[in-house]
């Protein structure tokens, strides 16, 4: 592949905007779907999903020029291994928020350490999701996307075999659905998370609870808690909030297991950098680097024992 000189560089980071909302587009309309048996002309897509011919073909060829989905021959698209990723679950619907709410959210950012998302939408992250049931849905169904690798950082840690889990904020349970059955049949789990959660508590089991509830307000007894993507959602304040009230229910032998990124030091590319401004516009939130987190553990009655991108490890101090 040819590399890019310095001025490509430049606008394609400046393009950034359009290759959201053009992959949300795209995953609305269902193309990845569409194409999953084979190629098919633009205008058989257009007709399925209501969308206008021409306008569907320019932004499917943008997309193949950055090899999501291919045109195949003239007005004529195919997947690729990227566009095919669409299909995982939870993918089409994190493309939908990419390109929709966190779209207009990051558009709005600015350098005044402020959420941004309040003052353009009304209202906060959270109770704009509980307003807007359709994209709460998304993004509980996006909260899957991940779900293995989450699963394996996890079983990585010594289990005892008898202990209780609760899923901090565990959206619709997917995590311990997934978890529980590659643990010892004595595990059991609670999924803790608002009320107006979208989930199927069938497919919880009869080692899952679900417990409707705020993590500010308390946080069910358990033996070992999961915060899964949760800490770099609120600022430095709130997050020893949601910290101070598991440490409160938790034994003195409890643990506490994060699942969330550390930002590397340096020039080093990572997408952390970039998610820790969708953050900040979003919430107020934000990525932390490893002295950040072993400050905020320690401020709230924890110890840090493993640090590493994409687990942390504590116990009750």
């Amino acid at each position: 592949m040819t590399e890019l000189s310095p001025r490509q560089r430049l606008y394609d980071l400046m393009n950034g905007a359009l290759v959201s909302r053009a992959l949300g587009i795209a995953a609305d309309l269902g193309v990845a779907r569409a194409l999953a048996d084979g190629p098919r002309p633009v205008s058989e897509l257009a007709a399925a999903s209501g969308a206008d011919a021409d306008a569907l073909r320019r932004i499917l060829r943008a997309l193949a020029s950055d090899g999501v989905f291919e045109e195949v021959e003239p007005g004529v698209f195919a997947n690729t291994e990227v566009s095919a990723l669409l299909l995982e679950p939870g993918a089409s619907e994190f493309a939908h928020l990419f390109g929709g709410v966190l779209h207009r959210a990051a558009g709005e950012l600015d350098a005044s350490g402020e959420a941004t998302f309040p003052a353009h939408h009304g209202d906060g992250f959270w109770a704009w999701l509980a307003a807007h049931p359709d994209d709460r849905a998304a993004f509980d169904a996006a909260m899957v996307d991940g779900v293995e690798s989450r699963v394996r950082r996890l079983q990585s840690v010594e289990w005892r075999g008898d202990e209780t889990v609760v899923d901090v904020g565990g959206g619709n349970g997917s995590l311990l659905v997934a978890l529980l059955p590659r643990l010892p049949d004595g595990v059991r789990g609670i999924v803790l998370d608002l009320p107006e959660t979208v989930r199927d508590e069938s497919t919880l089991g009869d080692r899952i609870e679900f417990v409707g509830g705020s993590f500010f307000d308390a946080v069910p007894h358990g033996d070992v808690y999961i915060l899964g993507t949760i800490l770099h959602n609120w600022p430095d304040e709130d997050a020893a909030r949601i910290l101070g009230t598991i440490r409160t229910a938790a034994p003195a032998d409890g643990r506490l297991l994060v699942i969330d990124s550390v930002v590397p030091a340096g020039n080093e590319r990572s997408p952390t950098k970039w998610l820790d401004l969708l953050m900040l516009a979003l919430f107020a939130g934000r990525e932390r680097d490893e002295a950040q987190w072993r400050a905020l553990f320690t401020e709230t009655g924890f110890e840090p024992v493993r640090i590493r991108d994409g687990l942390i490890e504590a116990v009750c101090r």
